[in-house]
C-alpha cells in the first residue's frame, strides 16, 4: 500500500492500514519545494512519522516496522516509480490539493493499469468525472482482467458525517455504514436477575471476563484469564453468563419526533401565504359581488355573467359612469363603488401579508417555541451539511446555528425546513436562541477549533449535563480538549472528534477494496465488515445454508444483498441517492439460519482478519 500525502490524514491512514489490516506501507512525505525547503520538507516529514508512532504507542520517532518513508519534493510518476507503484496494490493520494491528486492518479494509472487509487477531493461533480477516466483507462490498459471498479474519490466530509452523526445519537464512534444505514457496534454488561439483554441484529464478541470498564480496554490476555471472543455461535453466547458482550444494532432515534409542519422546497404552504383574514376577505369579496350582481339581474334583467362583469368593473373604479342609464343601474353602481372602496385596503392587506409569508419561506425559519430534545448543529460549512442530511435521515430534530448568512448549508437548511440562528456562536445569547438549555445534545462543528471551544465550555455553563460533541482539526488538541473536559464535567457526555481520524478508515477500507465497509476493534482485536459474492467462495458458502455458512470465531452471515445482479450497486457502503432514499433497503438483515446460498447471491460478513485472509485466499498473519 501507498500513502501519499502531506497532513495528518496521511498518518492517520497509514497507521490504520498497518495497525488494523497488518499491510505493509510505503508513505510517500514531502521533502522541500512547496513545503518551504528541503530542511524544512524533512522536519515536517519526520513530524509525519513521528505522529504514526505516538498514534500507535511507539515513544520513538521512527517508523514502526512495516511502514517505509519516501520523502519526495513532488508526487510525480519518477516518485511514484521508487515508491513501487507498478507492483503495490493501491494507492491512497491524501493530499490537500485536488490538482496535485489528480496529476498523480493519472501518472499512477499509466505505471500500472491495475492499481487501485483512492483518491481525496473536495469537488464532488469532478470526482465522478475522474473515476469514470481512471476505470476507462484501468479497463483500456487491462482488457477483460479489468476490475469492474478500481477507483474511488472520497471527500473528509462525506466519510467523517456519519460518525459525526452517531455521536449525537448513540454516542459512539463504532459505527458501519451499509445500504443508507448506519450500524452501531454496542458494547453491553452483564444482565442482572431477571432483565432481558437486547440482543440486536446479532453479538459480534464476548468481551475479557477481566475486562471491568464499559469500553473493555481493560481486558487482559495474561494466562489465566480469558480474552474477547469474536463471532460466537448462539451456544457460547448463551453459556458465557456474566460476561459483557459487543451487539450489532442499527442508529435510530429515540427521541421526539419531528414536527409535522413544516416547509416545503418550493416555499410556504398555501395555509400560510392565504392566511385566515385574506379567506375571509376574498370570501366577503366574492359575496358582494354575487350580491350586487343578483341585484342587477333581478332589477333590470341582465343577462347574470355581463352582470358579473359590470359589478366587477364598477367594483374597481374602471368602468364609465352609468349617466342616462335607469336610476337602478346609476344606484348598484354608486353601491359597488362603496363595497370596492371598503374592501381595497383589506384586500391590499392580505396580499402584503401573503407576500410576507412567502418572502419568509426563503428566510431560515426560526425554532419553534417548546422544542426540546433536539440536536443543536454549529457551522453549515461542508462537515456541518453532510451532517445535517444525516441527522434528516435518522428523523432527529435540528437547530442550526450559523453566522455567515451565505454559507453552503442555508439553502439546504431551508429546503428541509430546518430552523436556522444566524449569529456568531461565541456572542451572548445566540446559543439561547437555539434553545440549548433544552437540547439533548451540541454538535461543535464550525471551521475554527477555538470557536468550537468556546461554544461548548458556553453550553456547558448554561447546561453542565449536556452532552457535547466538538469537531478538533489537531488529534492532540483533541485529546487534550476531551480530558480537560471530562475531568470538568466528569458526569457529562464529552467527545472531540478530528476529522482525518474519522476519514481515515473510511479511506483505508477503500484501499482494501470496496468489499470492505469497515472496521470496529473490540479491546486488542478488531472485527472487519465485508460485502462477498457468493461465487467467489463457492466452496465454503454456495449450497449451504446461512447456519452452516457461518464459522465461529472466523466469519458470520449477517445480511443478504436482495438485488438482483445486473441492478446492485458497485459499493455498498456509499450513502444513497435523494431519489433512491423511499424504497425499501437492499440489504436483508436477520437472514433465516436455514437459507440456502446461491451463487448469484452476495452477503455482508462479519470477520475477524484472519477469517478474511482465508476467504480471499491471503495468508494469514499472527494476529486475529
Amino acid at each position: 500500500m501507498i500513502v501519499s500525502g502531506d497532513d495528518a490524514l496521511a498518518t492517520r491512514l497509514a497507521g490504520e492500514l498497518h495497525d488494523v489490516y497488518r499491510e505493509r506501507v510505503t508513505l510517500v512525505v514531502p521533502s522541500g519545494g512547496g513545503t518551504g525547503g528541503g530542511r524544512a520538507g524533512r522536519r515536517r516529514g519526520a513530524a509525519l512519522l513521528g505522529r504514526i508512532s505516538a498514534a500507535m504507542g511507539r515513544p520513538d520517532a521512527e517508523p514502526p516496522a512495516g511502514i517505509t518513508e519516501l520523502a519526495a519534493e513532488d508526487s510525480n510518476e519518477e516518485t511514484l516509480r521508487q515508491a513501487g507503484a507498478e507492483r503495490a496494490t493501491a494507492l491512497a493520494l491524501v493530499h490537500d490539493d485536488d490538482e496535485t491528486n489528480i496529476r498523480a492518479a493519472l501518472a499512477a494509472r499509466r505505471l500500472n493499469p491495475g492499481l487501485r487509487l483512492v483518491i481525496r477531493s473536495y469537488n464532488r461533480k469532478l470526482g465522478q468525472h475522474l473515476t469514470e477516466v481512471l476505470d476507462q483507462a484501468a479497463a483500456v490498459g487491462l482488457g477483460a482482467r479489468a476490475p469492474a471498479a478500481s477507483t474511488t474519490v472520497l471527500s473528509d466530509a462525506d466519510t467523517a458525517a456519519p460518525a459525526l452523526a452517531a455521536t449525537a445519537v448513540a454516542d459512539t464512534r463504532k459505527v458501519v455504514q451499509a445500504d443508507g444505514l448506519l450500524l452501531q457496534a454496542v458494547e453491553r454488561t452483564p444482565p442482572r436477575d431477571g432483565e432481558i439483554a437486547d440482543p440486536g441484529l446479532c453479538t459480534l464478541a464476548l468481551l475479557s471476563s477481566t475486562a471491568s470498564d464499559p469500553a473493555g480496554e481493560e481486558g487482559s490476555d495474561r494466562s489465566g484469564t480469558q480474552g474477547p471472543r469474536l463471532l460466537p455461535d448462539d451456544a457460547a453466547v448463551a453459556a458465557a453468563t456474566g460476561r459483557g458482550t459487543v451487539v450489532l444494532q442499527t442508529v435510530t432515534h429515540t427521541g421526539p419526533p419531528l414536527s409535522p409542519r413544516r416547509l416545503s422546497r418550493r416555499g410556504a404552504p398555501l395555509s400560510e401565504v392565504f392566511s385566515r383574514r385574506l379567506r375571509r376577505a376574498a370570501g366577503v369579496g366574492a359575496a358582494a359581488v354575487l350580491a350586487l350582481a343578483a341585484t342587477a339581474v333581478l332589477t333590470t334583467g341582465d343577462d347574470p355573467v355581463h352582470a358579473v362583469y359590470l359589478v366587477l368593473l364598477d367594483l374597481f373604479s374602471v368602468n364609465d359612469p352609468a349617466v342616462g342609464e335607469p336610476t337602478t343601474r346609476q344606484i348598484l353602481q354608486l353601491v359597488a363603488g362603496l363595497v370596492g372602496l371598503a374592501l381595497l385596503p383589506v384586500l391590499v392587506a392580505g396580499a402584503l401579508e401573503a407576500l410576507g409569508a412567502f418572502r419568509g419561506a426563503s428566510a431560515p425559519r426560526r425554532p419553534p417555541r417548546g422544542l426540546s430534545g433536539h440536536v443543536v448543529l454549529l457551522g453549515l460549512g461542508k462537515i456541518g451539511s453532510r451532517v445535517l442530511v444525516r441527522l434528516r435521515e435518522l428523523g432527529i430534530p435540528i437547530v442550526c446555528v450559523e453566522e455567515d448568512p451565505e454559507a453552503r448549508g442555508i439553502p439546504l437548511a431551508r429546503s428541509l425546513g430546518v430552523p436556522v440562528v444566524l449569529g456568531d456562536v461565541t456572542q451572548e445569547g445566540v446559543l439561547e436562541s437555539a434553545k440549548v438549555h433544552r437540547a439533548h445534545a451540541l454538535l461543535a462543528l464550525t471551521s475554527v477549533d477555538t470557536t468550537n471551544l468556546e461554544a461548548a465550555l458556553y453550553a456547558r455553563s448554561v447546561e453542565p449535563g449536556l452532552r457535547v460533541a466538538l469537531r478538533i482539526y489537531d488529534d492532540d488538541f483533541a485529546t487534550a480538549v476531551y480530558r480537560s473536559l471530562r475531568a470538568a464535567h466528569p458526569g457529562a457526555v464529552t467527545r472531540s472528534r478530528s476529522v482525518t481520524t474519522l476519514a481515515a478508515p473510511a479511506f483505508a477500507s477503500a484501499m482494501m477494496g470496496r468489499q470492505i465497509l469497515g472496521a470496529i476493534p473490540v479491546e486488542r482485536k478488531v472485527l472487519l465488515f465485508v460485502v462477498v459474492d457468493v461465487a467467489d467462495v463457492a466452496p465454503r458458502f454456495a449450497g449451504r445454508t446461512v447456519a452452516e455458512s457461518s464459522r465461529p470465531g472466523a466469519w458470520r452471515v449477517l445480511a443478504l444483498d436482495t438485488t438482483a445482479p445486473a441492478d446492485r450497486r458497485p459499493a455498498v457502503a456509499a450513502a444513497r441517492a435523494e431519489a433512491d432514499r423511499s424504497r425499501p433497503a437492499d440489504l436483508l438483515w436477520n437472514v433465516h439460519p436455514g437459507y440456502v446460498l446461491r451463487g448469484e447471491d452476495r452477503v455482508v460478513l462479519a470477520t475477524t482478519r484472519r477469517g478474511l485472509a482465508e476467504l480471499l485466499g491471503r495468508r494469514p498473519d499472527s494476529g486475529a
